[in-house]
């Protein structure tokens, strides 16, 4: 909460006084108002009341000639009638130039605007909300753990499970069939269905650049399965297209790369 300055509040307070002291029948003010505006001149006690109220003398003397137009002529108008309305139809200007107009609120009251503070420079106000998080350590740090997770795994399982080496190498003795590891079978599967260029340039090629564009094709910032059936439907039609090629280069191809049944010539397989 914002604090109230000292001076302020001392200010308020002797305003308080005054309307209360004239609400009673206006018998005693504050020293330096009352007398100063009975007598007309008020030399001596105008500064002390200056300083008391730390209020200018220019504007006390405004307030005073303004309460005594209001009231018809009051307390402060028939100790100085004429210095009232001399005040007030020709107030006396501030230090530096013709002073600000005449403004008066309750009571009688002079109010004067302090400053303006921007909302924007004590508060940040943010007029549309922001969705976006930083990259660390919201997606760096679960990328991080996956990668450890990983690492145990591979770990874990190489301490139980020895690596599929077979024996030397015997350029007499070509193996029937040579089969590609299993993440190439597909691409093999297609070698032996279409040219050379067309199985590993061509339907390659076209398989990546769909995938390259599904993102700036289907724009639909959904997360949920149901409002994404183009990104799903391209991605399922790529998973099991290239599963398939796989499957039947494992377990479908026997020696001399012909099509065969795993049950009736065998299995021809090495992890």
């Amino acid at each position: 909460m914002t604090e109230i300055p000292e001076h302020l509040r001392k200010r308020a307070e002797e305003a308080r006084r005054k309307a209360a002291a004239k609400a009673s029948g206006g018998a005693a003010d504050t020293p330096g108002d009352t007398p100063a505006a009975a007598s007309g001149g008020g030399s001596d006690d105008a500064p002390k009341s200056e300083a008391a109220s730390r209020i200018p003398a220019h504007l006390l003397e405004r307030s005073r000639a303004a309460k005594a137009a209001a009231g018809g002529g009051g307390d402060a108008g028939a100790g100085s009638g004429g210095t009232a309305t001399a005040v007030a139809t020709a107030p006396a200007p501030a230090a530096g130039g013709a002073g600000p107009p005449l403004a008066a609120g309750p009571g009688g009251h002079t109010q004067r605007l302090l400053t303006v503070v921007k909302s924007g420079s004590i508060q940040d106000v943010k007029a549309v909300p922001q969705d976006k998080v930083h990259v660390w350590p919201h997606l760096l740090g679960v990328e991080f753990v996956a990668a450890l997770g990983c690492t145990a795994f591979l770990l874990i399982f190489s301490t139980f499970v020895n690596a599929p080496l077979q024996e030397m190498a015997n350029f007499n003795q070509t193996p029937n069939p040579s089969k590609a590891p299993w993440y190439f079978l597909g691409l093999q599967e297609l070698l032996t269905m279409f040219h050379p260029m067309v199985a590993g340039v061509t339907l390659p090629g076209l398989g990546l650049i769909g995938l390259i564009l599904a993102p700036f094709i289907d724009r639909n910032p959904s997360h949920k399965p149901e409002d994404r059936k183009f990104a799903i439907s391209l991605f399922t039609l790529f998973l099991m297209g290239w599963s398939v090629l796989v499957i039947i280069g494992t377990f479908f191809r026997g020696p001399g790369q012909n099509f065969g049944f795993p049950w009736n010539a065998g299995l021809f397989f090495d992890l």
